[in-house]
């Protein structure tokens, strides 16, 4: 069993492209990116896939930390025999993107960051507890769990439609969670703990920071303040997005990317 088969994954795009890979973030997967890839088909070989824990991937019992994650990339570039990839990440992928350029910066030709810093964030854990305490999964139906998402986030329907969609009928015919939980609040953890300000300022390839207008997991101050330790790195704030940016402002995520590919002469023309 070569390493990659522990993961749900899929590749798409023109084989003798430069390769690029988009890693979702917390509690996602990869679907959440197939809108943005397919813009991206005719330049790039593409990789999507569930990160460990999410998904249709492996659930180890323990590991969830970026370094868990960027070795878990690397192993799968290693079985693709990928040498040298563009990288995108949205939240928690856009930290092991961080870390993965960091350890492995000769292949990494270029990054993406979405709406993620270094600063460490130890409350962000109890806020994921929270948020789970607000699905009380399991459900014993897709109605039942549609009619609780629309009420507990009728204030917030974006946020609802994507805890939504990671809800999933089980064998035994209830709704839960398509992610493994405990890896989840782990990686919260793990994930937030301690800044990694170091790996950030270390990065050398072409770096592009999204940031979404109106985020409240990656405050203007730090944003800011990035661009004024690394001013090499090109930064990009979408108006009227939120954290998901890729999601509430598709159309000007993909034109920040494609602008920034062009700039450096990435991709086939």
């Amino acid at each position: 069993m070569d390493f990659i088969d522990n993961f749900n994954y899929r590749i798409t795009g023109n084989p003798d492209a430069p390769k690029l890979v988009f890693l979702h973030g917390l509690m996602g997967f990869s679907n959440n990116w197939r809108s943005i890839a397919r813009e991206f088909e005719k330049q790039f070989h593409i990789l999507v896939y569930d990160q460990r824990g999410h998904g249709r991937s492996f659930r180890p019992d323990t590991g969830y930390g970026p370094e868990d994650y960027a070795e878990d990339l690397k192993k799968i570039l290693d079985s693709l025999a990928w040498d040298k990839v563009n990288l995108v990440g949205h939240s928690m992928g856009s930290r092991n993107a961080n870390h993965f350029a960091y350890k492995y910066p000769n292949r990494v030709e270029s990054l993406v960051l979405e709406d993620l810093g270094p600063e460490a964030n130890p409350e962000s854990y109890e806020n994921n507890a929270k948020l789970f305490a607000r699905v009380p999964t399991p459900f014993s139906d897709k109605k039942q769990a549609r009619a609780h998402i629309e009420n507990e986030f009728a204030d917030d329907m974006v946020l609802g439609e994507y805890l939504y969609a990671n809800l999933e009928q089980k064998k035994d015919g209830q709704i839960d969670w398509r992610f493994y939980k405990q890896g989840i609040r782990e990686s919260v953890k793990l994930g937030r703990n301690k800044d990694r300000w170091q790996e950030f300022e270390s990065l050398a390839m072409p770096t592009l920071l999204i940031r979404g207008e109106l985020s409240d997991e990656f405050p203007a101050e730090i944003y800011k303040s990035m661009l004024t330790r690394k001013p090499e790195v090109k930064g990009v704030e979408i108006p009227a997005a939120r954290h998901w940016v890729h999601f509430d402002q598709k159309e000007l995520f993909i034109a920040a990317l494609k602008e920034f590919f062009e700039e450096n002469s990435i991709g086939l023309k």
